[in-house]
């Protein structure tokens, strides 16, 4: 959500070409369409930002400020929160720039915002394995980088998912049934570990 102290001409401009950015992708987005969007001059946007690129990567720290506040939100223990719905906050938050953020991860851009995801979930587990009685088997960082996949390929699929769940993923009744469904999920795995790992040993070496 755009904060309403936010709203200084570089900011009008950074969310513009955001939408802008979300609407053409980056390759056909051009810096005067992102002028005529945020309704200034031409000569203002290359005074903030001076190029296309500097653009996209002012539009990614903001991402990344929206992320790093959405987290400070979210307690190490989540079973000890009273606060709103995670889900919830993160959906109110990113929406505005949920067309940017969707064609930036098909056109392989957002790295910063990947990498700021992968260290802060990699923060997260590290912690957790602390109190682990089973060793995991794979480095924190593997897991932070495929749960981080994991986690933005919703808004990519959300279309797709909300079909397949007959509510709208994107509203505050998909919040809590996405919230109900990610908890089912990682607390009542598949195969118990031991099953897990026998299941990969049984299988041949590599090169074999």
């Amino acid at each position: 959500m755009t904060d309403p102290d936010d709203l200084t001409a570089r900011a009008r401009i950074r969310d513009a070409a955001m939408r802008h950015f979300g609407e053409h992708g980056f390759e056909r987005a051009t810096i005067r369409g992102i002028a005529v969007e945020a309704g200034v001059s031409l000569g203002l946007v290359r005074h903030h930002f001076g190029s296309k690129q500097a653009l996209r990567e002012a539009c990614d720290a903001h991402l990344i400020k929206l992320l790093r506040e959405l987290n400070d939100q979210v307690p190490d223990d989540l079973a000890t929160s009273v606060t709103a719905n995670p889900v919830a906050a993160a959906r109110v938050a990113v929406g505005p720039y949920r067309d940017y953020l969707v064609r930036a991860l098909v056109e392989g851009g957002v790295a910063p915002l990947f990498d700021e995801m992968v260290e802060l979930g990699t923060n997260r587990l590290v912690a957790a394995d602390r109190q682990r009685t089973d060793p995991p088997t794979v480095e924190p960082k593997i897991r932070a980088a495929i749960g981080t996949a994991m986690a933005l390929s919703i808004t990519v699929l959300h279309q797709h998912i909300s079909r397949a769940a007959g509510i709208d993923i994107l509203s505050p009744a998909g919040d809590n049934m996405l919230a109900r469904a990610l908890i089912d999920i990682y607390s009542h795995p598949q195969l118990s570990l031991e099953e897990a790992q026998a299941a990969l040993d049984r299988l041949p070496a590599e090169g074999n």
